[in-house]
């Protein structure tokens, strides 16, 4: 194997450099064909120029070279030779080259004018390069031409393999799809030069993948090639595809690439039970509205093309049961729907279909996406708490009835075969008193005690019964207790607000329309009457009318009623409903006489509405009224007196002397009592005890057991002392211009002046301070309680 592949390899190899050799020197011919060509045209084009234009010849123009890319001789390149006319042959022209390579790719054989390339060129890298030649007279040194610029192009030869720049490749397509289907479009790039020979002409080919998809040779679109290519068979593919430049000739460079392509999912399998026919076990105690089974139908399909929708078909089954659909699972849950009862059905037979719910018309002609089973469900038998005859008991019972009064009874039953005995129970709380109790046997209810309608119209209970067997089985039914209303509550009047009359009531006017309540129910209390009470004399203020529609009105008898003369009127009024037994009472309305606002129905007392916005008597108000006129009376006289006087009775405290005033006024003597209590100056303790000052308020005044004894009483002499002492040290006591005044003399004794002129602490004349007259005249005549 190594030697046949060897041989092969080898002849392969001599075959593209057998192939390489014929470009070589094909390519060789056409740049020695277009030189010669150029050459010739350019003597010719001269000649005519200098017949026509009567310019001189020129044999100086080339347009472009050629040269071969990856030259691989030994000997440099031949590319052209450069010839100006100038050159006779001698050797005396020199040529020149410069530009782009000149000396380092390209040489110039100066004497020749022929032109090698050194190296081998790529003309992926550069395609064309760009230089100048010169021709000069070695003779004169001086240009023979001008210099001219050429062009050497680089001859493309297959040298670069077609390429996939973005491979390998993902894509999908559905299954089931026709064939021709496009599926994917693949590009190859190669870099040689498409303007030239067929090196980079590309072909596209399947090397892996067929049968089941084709590709297009010149767009390189990938199609199905296999009809009905089934995802639950085989899902993915990977297709190796080739492209061949040279048009896919032998010799031809070829690249390939990986499409990775998956069969995406469509509705082609229907759902499918593994088994037709299924059973399920349920205890007849099973909740209503938990699941009871499951049941799951296979669907191949994945996705939204998966989803089922599972429904019951009978309609007995469909009555007991519901099914739906687990999202996650995709299985059938079959729920209970009502209450099952073994001793009535024992078996439940359910007709099970499953669909799915997304379905393609494309494939209706693959048949129906359904299929059906049957699910068989068998009851069975548990011990059950005892049923009652009703779901709910309403009871009614008269309140103030007896204690151990039937309200009534339930009835419960066990449903099982065996029939057990029930037992009878009430609820109890520990927050709620007792008010019924319950026969365990019979399930009569009584009351334990009085009830009232007032305080609680409605009672709930809660029965609970049990099994004699198994009292742990236990049931339990709401029971409401109605108590209904005899009429023991009599009707009351509304005694709390007061009547108002108006001082300008007139006789026969109404004064106020009443009504009365009653806690008993409107049977026992719709109407109500009302009237004076009997054996009372005549009222001969007011008078009470029936209005017969469960009001009654108070109307005046009299005319002008005056609060002065008496304010508040006592009225006492009975009511009685129209129950059974019949029930009154008495009430007593109080009426207060008041001077009403005018222009308004509003019945409220202007003066009490005056003083409460103020919050004070009418004592209070006088006083206050009273002391503002005479502190006025009181202002303006003094300014009247200051204005008729011209010197001021205040000396200023600067001119200080002594003063003496003298008054022509005798006293009466010791018989004048009206002008000084003499007694005071006898007794000085009984002048201590009553003595009180009009400027300061006293803070206790002494009981009279506190006298002091006869053998205790001091001498004037040191009372006097004593009130200097204390007048001294007060600091309430009047301005120091006050004078203080002791009549008495002693007995036998001469007594000397006790002037306040003669002592040695009162050195400034007197200063009446009119302000302190004016609040001691305040105080003394409005009180001491006032501000």
């Amino acid at each position: 194997l190594r030697t046949y592949c060897a041989k092969h390899l080898l002849f392969w190899f001599s075959v593209r450099k057998f192939h390489k050799f014929l470009l070589l020197m094909e390519y060789q011919a056409k740049i020695i064909s277009r030189s010669h060509n150029a050459t010739h045209n350019h003597n010719q084009t001269k000649d005519g120029e200098t017949e026509v234009h009567h310019r001189p010849k020129r044999g100086w123009i080339w347009n472009q070279f050629f040269v071969l890319e990856e030259h691989i001789g030994p000997d440099a390149q031949y590319v052209g030779k450069l010839h100006s006319n100038s050159d006779k042959g001698d050797g005396s022209v020199r040529y020149i080259l410069s530009g782009e390579g000149a000396g380092s790719i390209f040489i110039i054989n100066e004497v020749t004018g022929d032109i090698h390339a050194t190296k081998s060129l790529d003309r992926e890298k550069k395609s064309h390069y760009v230089l100048h030649a010169q021709a000069i007279d070695l003779n004169t040194n001086k240009p023979l031409e001008p210099e001219s610029e050429f062009i050497i192009k680089v001859q493309d030869i297959n040298d670069n393999a077609p390429k996939f720049p973005d491979g390998p490749f993902v894509t999908s397509v559905p299954e089931m799809s026709e064939i021709g289907t496009s599926v994917f479009q693949v590009t190859a790039t190669d870099a040689d030069d498409p303007t030239y020979g067929n090196s980079a002409r590309v072909v596209y080919s399947v090397l892996h993948g067929q049968p089941y998809f084709s590709v297009d040779p010149k767009s390189g679109i990938i199609r199905t090639a296999l009809a009905d290519m089934d995802r639950e068979a085989r899902e993915h593919y990977s297709v190796v595809i080739q492209a061949k430049d040279m048009a896919g000739q032998v010799g031809g460079l070829s690249g390939s690439t990986t499409v990775n392509i998956t069969l995406t999912d469509v509705n082609d399998n229907p759902p499918k039970f593994p088994q037709k026919n299924y059973q399920v076990f349920v205890p007849e105690s099973a909740q209503v509205g938990k699941p009871v089974g499951k049941i799951k139908a296979n669907d191949e399909d994945i996705g939204i093309n998966a989803e089922i929708k599972y429904s019951i078909l009978n309609p007995e089954g469909a009555g007991m049961f519901s099914i739906s659909t687990d999202k996650d699972t995709r299985e059938g849950v079959i729920t209970l729907r009502k209450v099952l009862n073994y001793e009535k059905k024992k078996h439940y037979s359910l007709h099970i279909a499953a669909e799915n719910t997304h379905l393609d018309p494309h494939l209706s002609y693959l048949g129906s996406f359904k299929d059906d089973a049957t699910l068989k469900i068998t009851v069975g038998d548990v011990d059950e708490p005892p049923v009652f005859s009703m779901d709910y008991y309403i009871m009614e019972v008269y309140e103030n009835a007896k204690v151990g009064t039937e309200v009534g009874a339930v009835t419960a039953r066990d449903p099982d075969s065996k029939n057990s005995p029930v037992r009878y129970f009430i609820e109890r709380r520990e927050d709620k008193e007792v008010y019924f109790d319950i026969e365990s046997i019979s399930g009569v209810i009584r009351t334990t005690q009085l009830l009232d309608r007032e305080d609680t119209p409605w009672h709930n209970i809660t029965v609970m019964a049990t099994e004699e067997d198994n009292p742990s089985l236990q049931s339990h039914v709401p029971v409401t207790v109605q108590v209904l209303d005899v009429n023991d509550n009599p009707p009351m009047i509304n005694t709390e607000d007061e009547i108002i009359i108006c001082e300008s009531t007139r006789a026969g006017q109404v004064i106020q329309t009443i009504t009365a309540v009653d806690k008993d129910d409107f049977a026992n209390g719709k109407g109500f009457s009302f009237s004076f009470p009997g054996g009372v004399p005549a009222n001969p203020n007011f008078t009470i009318k029936d209005n017969e529609d469960s009001t009654a009105s108070i109307i005046a008898r009299r005319r002008r009623f005056h609060r002065l003369t008496q304010e508040l009127y006592e009225l006492p009024v009975v009511v009685w409903d129209d129950g059974e037994p019949v029930l009154s009472s008495t009430s007593t309305l109080v009426l207060r006489v008041c001077s009403c606002q005018r222009g308004t129905r509003l019945k409220i007392c202007q003066g009490e509405a005056f003083l409460s916005s103020a919050g004070l008597s009418t004592g209070a108000l006088i006083a206050i009224l009273l002391c503002v006129l005479i502190l006025l009376a009181i202002v303006i006289l003094f300014i009247t007196l200051r204005r008729s006087k011209k010197e001021p009775l205040i000396i200023s405290e600067e001119d200080i002397r002594e003063n003496v005033v003298t008054y022509d006024d005798e006293g009466g003597g010791e018989e004048d009592t009206e002008a000084f209590d003499i007694i005071a100056l006898r007794n000085p303790a009984a002048a201590e005890e009553l003595k009180f000052r009009r400027d300061v308020r006293p803070e206790c005044i002494r009981p009279r057991s506190s006298r002091r004894p006869a053998h205790e009483e001091m001498d004037i002499g040191e009372f006097i002392k004593q009130r200097v002492a204390e007048a001294d040290q007060d600091t309430s006591v009047p301005p120091y211009d006050s004078l203080q005044t002791y009549a008495y003399e002693g007995q036998g004794s001469p007594a000397g002046s006790i002037s306040s002129l003669g002592s040695t602490g009162s050195t400034a004349s007197f200063n009446f301070n009119v302000k302190l007259v004016l609040k001691i005249i305040f105080k003394t005549l409005v009180g001491p309680d006032l501000p």
